[in-house]
C-alpha cells in the first residue's frame, strides 16, 4: 500500500533501461507496462544479446509488441553506448535505472562505471556481488560517491524478502548469529524427494534426472551439484553483516563448499553423458541416506553464515526429521533462518518459491518500488 501511495504521490520520473529480455526480463517487463497511467515508470531502452532499442523520452511499446519492436531493430547492443545514454538522463528529479536481467559478467563489471555516473542498478544477477571483493567494493564506493543506489534481493531467494530481512535486522541494530538454510531450488527438490527419513527410496540418479526433466535443474546438473550457487548467495548475505563484509576476499570461491559432483564425473561436458553416468554413484548416496535415516535424520543441502564462529560453509547436512528443514519444505522451496539477538531461541524464518520467472521479476520489481 506504501508503495502504490508513493507511486501515485511522486514527482519524480524514472527512466528505465532494461538489458536482458529472456524469462526474467520477459516477465519484469510484463510487470513494469502493466502499472496504470499516469505512471512514473518510462521505459527507455531494451536490449538482448542480438538487438537494442534506446528513446530518451520512452519507448512507444506495448506487451504484445516489446518482442516484435526489438527483434526488428537493427542496432545491435552495446553497453558503453548505453552507459553515455542514460547519464546523459541523470538529473534532478529524474532517476535512471539499469535493470539488469542477464547473467552476464561482462555486464556486472560496469556496475561501478553506471552507479559512478549515477545510474542506479537493479538486478538479480548474483555475480558482481559473490566474486572478487574488489569489485564489490568498487561497488559501494561508486554508489557512495554518486548517491545512486544497487539493489540486488533478487539475487537470493528470487521474490522471497531475505536481503531486505537481513539489511533490516542491522540496520535496526540486531546482532545477527547464524544465518542457515536450503537457498537453492534444485537442491531442495532434490532432497525433499530422496531424503524422506526412511532408509529406502528412489536411486539419487533417478531423482537428479526427474530434476532435469522439469527444468528444475540446469541443462548440466553439475552446474547445481557442484553447490556454487549456493556459495553465491551466502557470499552476497554475508557482505550485509558488517564484521563479515570482508571475510570472502575471492567471494564464493572463498566459501568451504561441498562438490556433490563425483570426482570420476567433473570433466564431463555433456549433460547427457554426465546423467547416463551418474547412477554409477548412487550407492555412495543410498549409504549417505541410510545412515542419516537410522539416526532419524534428513538430509538437506544447506547454507550457513555463522557469524559467531566466522564459518561460511555449503554442505551436504543432517537434520532431524522434525526440524523445520524436514518437514516445512515442498517442491523447489527455500527456506531461510535467521538467528539473532533479538529473535532468541525462535529464530526468524522466511519460506516460499525460491526460483521461477514470476517470483523473481516480482523481486526485481519490489526493488524499483524502493526507489519512489
Amino acid at each position: 500500500m506504501t508503495s502504490i501511495l508513493n507511486i501515485a504521490s511522486t514527482t519524480k520520473t524514472f527512466r528505465i533501461a532494461v538489458v536482458g529480455v529472456g524469462l526474467v526480463g520477459g516477465e519484469f517487463i510484463k510487470q513494469l507496462l502493466a502499472f496504470p497511467a499516469p505512471s512514473p515508470f518510462r521505459l527507455v531502452s531494451l536490449s538482448s544479446s542480438k538487438a537494442t532499442l534506446f528513446h530518451p523520452d520512452g519507448l512507444s511499446v506495448s506487451a504484445s509488441t516489446w518482442k516484435n519492436e526489438l527483434a526488428s531493430s537493427g542496432r545491435k547492443p552495446d553497453l558503453q553506448a548505453l552507459l553515455r545514454e542514460l547519464s546523459a538522463l541523470v538529473k534532478p528529479g529524474q532517476e535512471v535505472v539499469l535493470v539488469d536481467n542477464t547473467s552476464s559478467n561482462d555486464v556486472a563489471a560496469l556496475y561501478p562505471q553506471f552507479l559512478k555516473l549515477g545510474v542506479n542498478v537493479i538486478t538479480p544477477n548474483k555475480k558482481a556481488f559473490s566474486s572478487e571483493l574488489s569489485l564489490y567494493e568498487q561497488i559501494l564506493a561508486a554508489s557512495l560517491e554518486s548517491g545512486a543506489r544497487f539493489l540486488n534481493e533478487a539475487t537470493v531467494g528470487a521474490g522471497l524478502p531475505i536481503i531486505s530481512t537481513l539489511k533490516d535486522l542491522v540496520a535496526t541494530g540486531d546482532k545477527v548469529l547464524k544465518i542457515e538454510g536450503v537457498f537453492s531450488g534444485t537442491m531442495s527438490y532434490i532432497f525433499n524427494e530422496f531424503s524422506t527419513g526412511k532408509v529406502g527410496g528412489p536411486s539419487f540418479s533417478s531423482v537428479v534426472s526427474i530434476a532435469r526433466d522439469k527444468g528444475y535443474t540446469e541443462p548440466h546438473p553439475a552446474d547445481d551439484l557442484n553447490g556454487a550457487d549456493v556459495a553465491r548467495k551466502l557470499t552476497i548475505l554475508s557482505r550485509f553483516i558488517p564484521s563479515l563484509r570482508s571475510a570472502l576476499p575471492n567471494g564464493y570461491q572463498s566459501v568451504s563448499t561441498k562438490s556433490l559432483v563425483p570426482a570420476e564425473l567433473e570433466g564431463i561436458d555433456s549433460g547427457d553423458e554426465f546423467i547416463r553416468r551418474l547412477p554409477d554413484f548412487d550407492a555412495h548416496f543410498d549409504t549417505m541416506r541410510a545412515e542419516a535415516a537410522r539416526e532419524g535424520k534428513v538430509l538437506r543441502f544447506a547454507g550457513v553464515v555463522d557469524v559467531q564462529a566466522g564459518v561460511i560453509k555449503a554442505d551436504l547436512e543432517k537434520y532431524p526429521v522434525t526440524h523445520p528443514f524436514a518437514t516445512a519444505l515442498g517442491g523447489s522451496d527455500n527456506i531461510i533462518m535467521f538467528h539473532t539477538e533479538r529473535y532468541g531461541a525462535r529464530p526468524l524464518v522466511v519460506q516460499g518459491a525460491g526460483a521461477g520467472a514470476a517470483v523473481t521479476a516480482m523481486g526485481v520489481m519490489s526493488d524499483l518500488l524502493k526507489l519512489v
